[in-house]
């Protein structure tokens, strides 16, 4: 393996705008900035990166690209932010795979465990025989043996009886499927085996000793991390494991994790297909997926990366809202990867400013369009009420704004009114709950996109989704239009309408 070495950087010889960067550090758990030439990287390739992931991905939330262990580029995208957790989805499933690696490290469980083993009491009357094969090993490899996926959703539900009694019609570690109850199935056995959730597990383990503050994760109902998606946490985070994973476990001289664990988690394990030009086709490991040019990663849904380049003693994690995963990292393929040197470049301060301005630039695209519109006076004050509908929305009233350039919407939903002010030309955050959204933080922006139709934009930045509404209004009543940008179902939504409230 053609592995580039680290240079020494020192504060000799650092130019002013890398010492300013390495002085940014928040917290004596961050880790080191640097700038990028420093570490063998051109700023400016970098800004053309940065510039290519805005206009061509769909919507970014962050990147975070770390070099020979320095952070030489960060940026977010408004109303996205450096303090703010970011649910992963999928990417959960690697630190679930981790939790299993230590479990194993204390003796508490080996991969060639039957999963029947942890139990017995959701165990069928009369288990199959691929049923009775199924080992842990299967879990992790997503080669359960299922054809499809049990379904794990209603409340009632025993979700590892119910996984137990999902028919294995395939000999287990012979067919791939991605099987994100398997992984719940993992989580479930370190809480067996533990007597911890897999969160309270990780906490002393890796999350503390990482520096990775408030980390959540959600429960099934009977109080098991969800193990296959469910976790939240800052884009720096997913950069401290992604390094953590790098330097095989080590972190500040200790060995978090066994290093014998990891290389086994992201080496090629199973075979998931043959595409040269697909990075879901390259193996996949235990929850970790392989890349090419020698690369291996995490991910979850809608394009949240931990992506480590082991060759180029690197790291990238971004969050993302897109339907097109493949092209997030495409990008880091023929953008990044060709401007990841193998020493130390001349410094170049005026790149360096550059590339941070545009950083400090980014955001969500906002609703284009104008602040007022003839019908906007017409409007205030008025509420629109609707029919029972799958949005669970109940009325919607356009209110005062909180001052210039500013509008505001109270919605309510499932009863409970949300006040939204929305920004023209900026985001503005509140509180709201929308359609199975739960109550949550969100931004907001709106405009006039014609004279009688207001388009607001209601992004939930602690997740990848933002939804769209477009209010048109036309006599008495309120057409309502709605669009996610990414969803598990139709991203687009039925017509729903509204009729105005008579005093």
């Amino acid at each position: 393996m053609n592995v580039f070495p680290r240079p020494l950087v020192t504060a000799v010889g650092l130019s002013c705008a890398a010492m300013s960067l390495i002085a940014s550090s928040p917290s004596p758990l961050a880790l080191p900035r640097s700038t990028p030439e420093a570490q063998g990287i051109s700023s400016a390739a970098l800004r053309a990166f940065v510039e290519a992931a805005d206009q061509q991905v769909e919507t970014m939330n962050s990147v975070m690209l770390v070099r020979h262990g320095f952070v030489v580029a960060e940026g977010w995208w408004t109303p996205y932010a450096a303090e703010t957790p970011h649910m992963l989805y999928s990417l959960s499933k690697s630190f679930t795979s981790t939790a299993v690696g230590l479990a194993m490290a204390e003796g508490k469980l080996s991969l060639d465990d039957e999963v029947l083993k942890f139990f017995p009491e959701d165990a069928p009357a009369e288990p199959s025989t691929n049923l009775k094969a199924m080992r842990v090993r299967d879990l992790l490899t997503m080669s359960a043996g299922h054809q499809v996926e049990a379904k794990l959703s209603a409340s009632e539900q025993i979700w590892t009886k119910t996984f137990l009694a999902h028919p294995v019609m395939h000999k287990p570690g012979t067919h791939f499927l991605y099987n994100t109850p398997a992984t719940y199935m993992a989580s479930a056995i370190v809480q067996k085996v533990t007597g911890q959730t897999v969160l309270d597990y990780l906490r002393p383990r890796l999350f503390e000793p990482l520096g990775i503050e408030n980390p959540t994760w959600g429960t099934s109902p009977q109080g098991i991390s969800l193990g296959g998606y469910g976790l939240s946490v800052r884009t720096e985070d997913i950069a401290k494991f992604g390094q953590l994973l790098l330097q095989k476990g080590q972190w500040r001289g200790k060995a978090l994790v066994p290093a014998g664990w990891l290389e086994m988690a992201t080496a090629r394990q199973v075979s998931n297909g043959s595409n040269p030009k697909s990075d879901w086709e390259q193996g996949y490991g235990f929850q970790f997926w392989r890349c090419r040019y020698g690369s291996f990663r995490g991910d979850g849904a809608f394009g949240q990366y931990c992506l480590v380049l082991p060759e180029q003693d690197a790291v990238v994690a971004i969050t993302s809202g897109t339907k097109d995963m493949q092209a997030v990292l495409n990008l880091v393929w023929d953008k990044l990867l060709p401007a990841l040197e193998r020493s130390a470049l001349p410094a170049n301060d005026s790149e360096v400013k550059k590339l941070k301005t545009r950083l400090a630039g980014l955001t969500v695209r906002l609703p284009s369009g104008a602040a007022e519109s003839p019908l906007a006076g017409e409007l205030a004050g008025r509420t629109f009420l609707f029919p029972t509908n799958e949005h669970r929305l109940d009325a919607i009233t356009f209110a005062a704004g909180a001052g210039r350039d500013t509008s505001a919407l109270v919605v309510r939903v499932k009863g409970t009114d949300y006040r939204v002010v929305c920004g023209h030309g900026s985001w503005q955050k509140g509180r709201m709950a929308y359609d199975s959204l739960a109550e949550q933080p969100v931004a907001a922006a709106a405009s006039w996109t014609a004279d009688d139709t207001f388009t607001a934009k209601f992004c939930f930045y602690e997740t990848p989704t933002y939804v769209t509404l477009r209010l048109k209004a036309s006599g008495e009543e309120l057409l309502l239009d709605s669009e996610y940008n990414v969803s598990f179902s139709a991203a687009k939504q039925p017509q729903i309408v509204g009729r105005i409230r008579k005093l």
